[in-house]
């Protein structure tokens, strides 16, 4: 099995497969294929052990089925291209080296990846669209590919070492990193602080990959440019209730 990322600001990931070989990606993400590569749809996929395993999964933002991609009888190849400008990044998952990703960062894993809700925090309703605050975690014996927004900043943090960071931001970080969320203090800041009265509290030692690109932030920079101020106030905000579903979880 072998893969290329092409382009820069919308990725492609291109996967190619040995004949017999298979990844895994949720329903959807499929952007081109040869023609010899077979899908096949499940919910017995992923690290999901019955029923509930799945619903677990699907909580996470993994969803209740998965699709295999194999190559029959000779090589194939299967292309992924990116949701939102960004990039898309490798990693390996061992026991005990695992990951937390936001909501929709998983992207495709080799057959030994496996999908959980890692975090779940209701933050109130109007932040993340009022669906609260997921992460999901990815564990197993894998090669994985996540989709981040924007450009990533990569910090290793220290043992004790803290960083307070927009939940919207993080995009992924290493499974030793302690996480949680906090309110900041003041009263003035919590009644006017929008969004912004919440913060992810990231303690290491571990590796912390942060993303400069929200979905929300993007929708209102557009939003003024689509067909006048009102209506784009209007566009802005129904673009943001829809992705916020998204990259922010």
């Amino acid at each position: 099995m072998d893969h290329r990322i092409l382009g820069t600001t919308m990725p492609v990931l291109e996967m190619t497969l040995g004949a017999g070989e298979s990844i895994v990606a949720t329903p959807g993400e499929l952007s081109w294929m040869s023609a010899n590569v077979q899908m096949r749809t499940s919910t017995q996929m992923a690290g999901s052990a019955g029923l509930f395993g799945a619903l677990k999964r699907a909580l996470g933002g993994g969803g209740l089925f998965m699709t295999e991609y194999s190559a029959q009888n000779a090589a194939g190849m299967v292309a992924f291209a990116a949701k939102i400008p960004g990039q898309i990044l490798p990693v390996d998952v061992t026991p005990g080296k695992g990951y937390m990703i936001h909501k929709h960062g998983f992207v495709c894993g080799t057959s030994g990846v496996e999908l959980s809700i890692g975090f779940q925090r209701t933050l109130g309703a109007g932040v993340f669209g009022g669906n609260g605050f997921i992460l999901q975690k990815l564990a197993g014996t894998a090669s994985a590919w996540i989709e981040l927004g924007g450009e990533i900043v990569i910090y290793e943090l220290a043992p004790g070492q803290t960083l307070l960071v927009h939940p919207g931001h993080v995009g992924m970080f290493d499974e030793s990193v302690k996480f949680d969320i906090t309110m900041i203090r003041g009263i003035k800041n919590i009644i006017f602080g929008g969004d912004g009265v919440f913060l992810a509290q990231l303690s290491g030692p571990g590796k912390v990959w942060l993303q400069s690109l929200t979905l929300p932030n993007l929708a209102h920079a557009i939003g003024q440019y689509i067909g006048g101020e009102a209506a784009g106030a209007g566009v802005a905000g129904g673009i943001a209730g829809a992705v916020l579903k998204g990259l922010s979880g």
